[in-house]
């Protein structure tokens, strides 16, 4: 008889803190309710988000939905109250009757002045636009962001400055620009006794090669890029063009992207320059075209509502295709590591 009772199990209360037992289960418990409050949390969250996104989404999309729906209906029953969503009875008449194709009476085609012309020039200008202001936009992103020169900080914020001055500013000199060209349009090598690149594509395109907007935001996505990875190239002999064609560029692919659909898209839908450049009738961009075409047809809403249609296709392509790399370049503009 040792005085003491045999105790089968200790309690609990007088285990020793250090025993793995009691500890292990209690984290791991803490484990499941935190992951199980986090889920509701943003089960939470996301149902609070889609209850405030779902309106905005509908109340901007209603109105292209409506101009969808009424480019299908025939001119009497567009504008019927309360509006028709879905159409009774479909018809393409007017984009035949935009584009003068197809079987049309005399009046129909006497109506419709519609050009696919417009929009393979639009689609020409816009895309050499985006494609000349994408590659000198990331090279000049690329010089500010890797390279190191004197005045580099001070000759990027003038860029930067360029951004606070009013695109409506810059038209008049800009026409002059293009009118004395010299060797152009007639001109001699002062840039005087002709029209210079005034009514042709190029004098659509030269003005819209270079963007300050678009340097700043590939500068930033590019300061993000490791220096030590570009030194490793320079290392194994590679040239500044060759570093920034085969390495810089494919890394920027999201913030490309996002500048080449800002640059399409502002190309796209300008209206008051071509207005002013172009004036062969040939050579308009659709912007201007359907502006012409309203002038004309004023009461021919089912043609103006189809060739809107087919104007606004192009835009809502090109961000469904880069949908994803626009995405991310927007949300890692700006994030160096």
């Amino acid at each position: 008889m040792t005085g003491y009772a045999e105790v089968d199990e200790v309690p609990a209360v007088l285990q020793r803190p250090d025993s793995p037992a009691a500890p292990t289960r209690s984290r791991k418990q803490r484990r499941r309710d935190d992951k199980s409050s986090n889920k509701k949390i943003g089960l939470r969250s996301k149902l609070l988000i889609y209850l405030v996104l779902a309106p905005v989404a509908i109340l901007f999309v209603e109105p292209f939905a409506w101009l969808l729906s009424a480019s299908f209906q025939q001119i009497g029953t567009i504008f019927a109250n309360p509006p028709t969503w879905l159409p009774d009875d479909p018809t393409l008449s007017g984009y035949k009757g935009f584009l003068n194709v197809g079987d049309l009476t005399g009046a129909q085609r006497n109506a419709g002045h519609g050009e696919w012309r417009w929009f393979a020039n639009s689609a020409f200008v816009a895309g050499s636009i985006t494609i000349l202001q994408t590659f000198f936009n990331a090279l000049c992103a690329y010089c500010f962001a890797k390279r190191k020169f004197p005045g580099r900080n001070v000759i990027f914020v003038l860029f930067l400055g360029t951004m606070m001055v009013p695109g409506m500013v810059l038209v008049i000199p800009n026409y002059i620009i293009i009118q004395h060209v010299p060797f152009m349009g007639d001109n001699d090598w002062m840039g005087m006794g002709g029209h210079g690149l005034l009514d042709s594509y190029w004098g659509l395109i030269l003005p819209g090669v270079v963007s300050a907007f678009g340097i700043f935001l590939l500068r930033q996505y590019m300061l993000s890029i490791p220096n030590d990875l570009l030194d490793a190239a320079r290392i194994d002999g590679a040239s500044e063009f060759r570093i920034f064609w085969s390495i810089v560029l494919p890394l920027c692919t999201p913030a490309l992207a996002a500048n080449a659909i800002f640059t399409f898209q502002g190309a796209w839908e300008d209206f008051f320059w071509p207005l002013i450049v172009m004036s062969d009738p040939d050579k308009l961009t659709a912007p201007v075209g359907l502006a012409l075409f309203v002038v004309q047809n004023r009461t021919s809403w089912n043609l103006l509502f189809a060739g809107s249609v087919i104007a606004t296709l192009p835009m809502i392509i090109v961000f469904i295709i880069f949908q994803r790399q626009f995405v991310q370049g927007i949300a890692l503009t700006g994030v160096k590591g």
